[in-house]
């Protein structure tokens, strides 16, 4: 719970009383792996802070996955879209390893956000970078190449390579398994 209040007073400082009134709202879990943490077609009622562990968000189509997004240790998971409007998600997120996340509800941070400025500013800001990372996630598959894709991905998350399948990596990048070998070979 420490480190959820941390990411927000990273984005923006929250004062005293609002940091009490968020952590009395926080409840941690434990998603085991390969368990859902949301499935598509499911409302998003829940912002969550990945304490430990990693997950993925993504989409099927056709029978083909399509991964949007990983997110490991650090970082606040949600489908954004489903969370913000409470239309049902069009993602499912999944536990790629045992994942012990802290979550406030929609109903709760709502709440916090019409009592406390600071808490309000940090959630637009959330919001916004959630936009932004969005967007240029958007622009690398419509812009770059496989290779530059790849090279992206283990310049900002190198780290996961370790801990995601190929399938996975091949998934997030738009590209089939033997493509992805080829690329890894040229490095």
């Amino acid at each position: 719970m420490i480190d959820f209040l941390g990411f927000c007073n990273r984005l923006s400082p929250l004062d005293k009383e609002a940091s009490e009134d968020l952590l009395k709202k926080l409840k941690s879990r434990t998603i085991e792996k390969n368990d859902f943490i949301l499935k598509r077609g499911e409302v998003c009622r829940h912002l969550c802070f990945v304490d430990e562990g990693l997950t993925k968000t993504f989409f099927t189509s056709e029978d083909k996955e399509f991964v949007m997004r990983f997110f490991a240790e650090h970082s606040m998971l949600t489908v954004i879209d489903s969370f913000v409007t409470g239309a049902p998600s069009n993602y499912s997120m999944l536990a790629l390893e045992r994942t012990s996340i802290t979550c406030i509800s929609g109903i709760d941070l709502e709440q916090l956000c019409e009592k406390h400025h600071c808490i309000e500013t940090f959630f637009r800001r959330l919001v916004s970078m959630a936009a932004s990372k969005m967007m240029n996630r958007v622009s690398e598959m419509l812009e770059d190449n496989a290779t530059e894709r790849y090279n992206h991905f283990v310049a900002e998350e190198g780290q996961l390579l370790q801990r995601i399948s190929l399938g996975d990596l091949s998934n997030y990048l738009g590209v089939t398994q033997v493509t992805l070998s080829r690329i890894r070979a040229k490095k």
